[in-house]
């Protein structure tokens, strides 16, 4: 990453982790497949779940924040290091967190999610790249560029490294921006159980972005 794309972010602390996963939680309360699942979870149940991939990429990647206020946070790691096994999330410590929710919730999310694991790997047939968890802006500071801000730091990565970006959203309004910053669908699929669409993305790295 570029140093003054470093030097205008704030790098996630253990000690942040309760309050970004609170801010996840606020920035996809109405994330369509977010909210299919969550069906009747408690708000500190939600919040427990998306301390997961934090603290997971705390271990294996990278976490920043826009600042110490936390207005939204990205998250990433090696494509190797990917898939969150039980003996990684147990590492990270990440699955004490994902148990302080509910153990039925998780269950519930294993077999809506297990496809775009499967596809993740045959997509990127074994090379090297860098994926993306999560990125997420506080419902209040969405449309304020933060997000921009988060996905440039990780392009810049990307550029630095020349490795290619891979992750998923599900909707079609994510994927036209994500588009904009030069990531491209390889697959749409839909996700089972939940009935609803995930777009598989990537970008290649090509030049330095301008910032």
């Amino acid at each position: 990453m570029t140093a003054n794309l470093a030097e205008s972010l704030y790098r996630l602390q253990k000690k942040d982790v309760l309050e970004a996963s609170a801010t996840l939680a606020d920035a996809f309360r109405d994330d369509p497949v977010w909210k299919k699942i969550f069906v009747g979870v408690r708000l500190d149940q939600m919040q427990s779940m998306f301390a997961v991939p934090i603290q997971y990429s705390l271990r294996y990647g990278q976490v920043y924040a826009t600042s110490e206020n936390l207005e939204g946070l990205i998250t990433w790691v090696p494509g190797s290091l990917s898939n969150m096994t039980i003996w990684r999330l147990l590492l990270s410590g990440a699955i004490w967190a994902g148990l302080k929710g509910d153990f039925r919730l998780a269950s519930k999310m294993q077999p809506v999610f297990r496809p775009i694991e499967a596809d993740r790997k045959s997509n990127m047939k074994g090379n090297p790249y860098l994926y993306l968890p999560v990125l997420g802006i506080a419902s209040q500071f969405q449309g304020q560029g933060f997000g921009s801000k988060l996905l440039k730091a990780l392009i810049a990565e990307s550029e630095r490294t020349q490795l290619p970006v891979y992750l998923e959203t599900e909707t079609e309004n994510n994927v036209r921006w994500y588009g904009k910053f030069g990531f491209e669908t390889v697959k749409q699929i839909t996700l089972p159980i939940i009935g609803l669409p995930m777009w598989e993305m990537v970008r290649k790295p090509t030049h330095a972005l301008k910032v």
